[in-house]
């Protein structure tokens, strides 16, 4: 069996008898119109939690204007080559002195991608006698960041100092062998959970163990803290995060991201980031845009203040009627269900074509056997109609699901 044939009989059959799935149960979903809130699937208004626009900015009109301007100007190829070459611009280097300053760190870098930036983070930043030390419920692009590591990892339990500081303990002993140092990963806001990570707890076992510390606050830049700086102003602890790591997908509703840290860190990263020293620069359009879009994230408090307001709605809309949100304490929201593959399919699809209500499923093995997770994202562009409707549809669905409903109709719901 060659390399293609394994791949194909793990999907079912050889690539002649793929079609049959690929435009079926196993393709991507697909959202039409204007994004928000009320979006058309398969042909029909849906009211849609499964996009990450929290602050509502992916169609504010002076965005659309700003990236209709900037692709005017200049198209979509300046600038033309990597930044170290001859790709940089004043507009890139406005941004990222401004969004260091904004998260308290002496600079920042732009990356072009999320997750392609912090597996290039990673790699950059540690080497084979030099140890990590990461939470178990980390990002998958930590966890390829990771697995380019030459060098030793340990991994905690979920939040848990206890096991954080065992597994410092561990990899203590072996730098004082090797001559490496400590490098900790964990997140600002689990993205699965909605759990914050414990910065300042972590931060605090600074005084018996000497480590530098990497916190990836994808969902936590612009949400969380009293200016949206991050979710370490939430917890007071800025000076204590080494590397800071945000990005522009969530929040900013674009394309690309930034770390911060000390000027002679940055530094170091700007010219030993494969993954950014040897790619094009983001266009001047998404830079520019993004400009904008960090511009209405400082001066507009009001979109985070309706983004929480959506949020606690939600939340506690959603526990007055006995849903389970685990341990979540940010905006975003689980609902964990009991149910197999099977009634996960079958609830989905009901909320879809019966209630035109659109969110992520996610089952084993990214959860424990034998449970349904729901995910909803409240935006600042939701409405708390939006969240009655919801609210009104989740408690059908719910005594549905206890009644036995999604197992007896699998294919009639």
């Amino acid at each position: 069996m060659d390399l293609f044939d394994k791949i194909t009989s793990s999907m079912g059959g050889p690539l002649g008898q793929h079609q049959k799935w690929s435009h079926g149960y196993f393709s991507y979903p697909k959202l039409e119109g204007e994004i928000g809130p009320h979006m058309q699937f398969n042909g029909k208004e849906h009211l849609v939690w499964s996009l990450n626009n929290y602050l509502g900015l992916a169609n504010h009109p002076e965005v659309r204007a700003a990236d209709t301007q900037a692709a005017a100007d200049y198209g979509m190829a300046y600038p033309m080559g990597a930044r170290m070459m001859s790709g940089n611009s004043i507009h890139h280097e406005e941004l990222e002195a401004d969004l260091g300053e904004f998260v308290g760190k002496e600079d920042a870098y732009l990356l072009n991608y999320g997750y392609q930036g912090m597996v290039s983070i990673i790699d950059s930043l540690v080497n084979r006698n030099d140890v990590i030390v990461y939470d178990a419920e980390s990002h998958a692009c930590i966890i390829d960041g990771l697995r380019m590591h030459m060098g030793k990892r340990f991994v905690y339990q979920h939040n848990d100092l206890e096991s954080c500081q065992k597994q410092l303990e561990h990899a203590t002993r072996l730098v004082e062998q090797s001559g490496g140092g400590i490098l900790l990963i964990t997140e600002g806001v689990f993205g699965m959970s909605g759990a914050q990570g414990k910065l300042k707890e972590i931060i605090a076992l600074k005084d018996k163990f000497d480590f530098r510390i990497l916190v990836d606050d994808a969902h936590g830049f612009g949400t969380m803290g009293k200016t949206g700086a991050g979710t370490h102003e939430e917890q007071d602890c800025i000076e204590g995060v080494d590397v800071y790591f945000g990005t522009f997908a969530k929040s900013m509703a674009g394309i690309g991201a930034f770390v911060a840290g000390d000027k002679t860190v940055i530094d170091y990263l700007r010219y030993n980031m494969r993954s950014q020293i040897f790619a094009k620069a983001l266009p001047m359009p998404m830079v520019l845009g993004l400009k904008k879009r960090f511009e209405l994230l400082k001066s507009q408090p009001q979109l985070r203040k309706n983004l929480w307001k959506i949020t606690k709605a939600l939340q506690a809309g959603l526990k007055e009627r006995g849903f389970d949100l685990g341990v979540t304490n940010t905006m975003v929201t689980p609902v964990f269900l009991k149910g197999d593959l099977y009634e996960a399919t079958a609830l989905t699809r009901d909320l879809r074509e019966n209630y035109g209500i659109f969110c992520s499923i996610v089952i084993y093995p990214v959860i424990p056997k034998g449970l349904i997770l729901l995910r909803l994202i409240p935006t600042a562009a939701h409405s708390l109609e939006d969240v009655q409707r919801t609210l009104d549809a989740y408690s059908e669905m719910g005594e549905k699901l206890k009644a036995g409903h999604y197992r007896e109709n699998l294919t009639a719901v």
